[in-house]
């Protein structure tokens, strides 16, 4: 089954709740890239040609030690996801060699 690459949006608002917005990349165009502004503030930006998500400090100011946390949380989460990707890939050839 061939999978094309897409980006799958969603918004859910409820009564007296905060909307919630989902935004899943499964394109294989998704950028990933982090600069710092020259105002010193750090930024993460993640994007498809549909759609982008922006991660940077609370309320847009100074590091925070819970910055931080979110910071190394992306980090770790990142080097699981790319250490997955990793060995799947390599099964993946794996067996596509062994079945030639």
């Amino acid at each position: 089954m061939a999978h094309g690459p897409y980006t799958h949006v969603s918004m859910s608002i409820d009564p007296g709740q905060r909307p919630r917005i989902g935004i899943s990349f499964y394109a294989s165009v998704t950028r990933a890239r982090a600069r710092v502004l020259e105002s010193g503030r750090p930024y993460l930006v993640l994007e498809s040609d549909e759609a982008d998500v922006t991660v940077s400090t609370t309320g847009a100011g100074p590091v925070t030690a819970e910055d931080l946390d979110i910071a190394r949380q992306i980090f770790n989460a990142a080097a699981r996801y790319l250490a997955d990707c990793e060995r799947l890939h390599a099964e993946h050839a794996q067996a596509t060699d062994s079945a030639a």
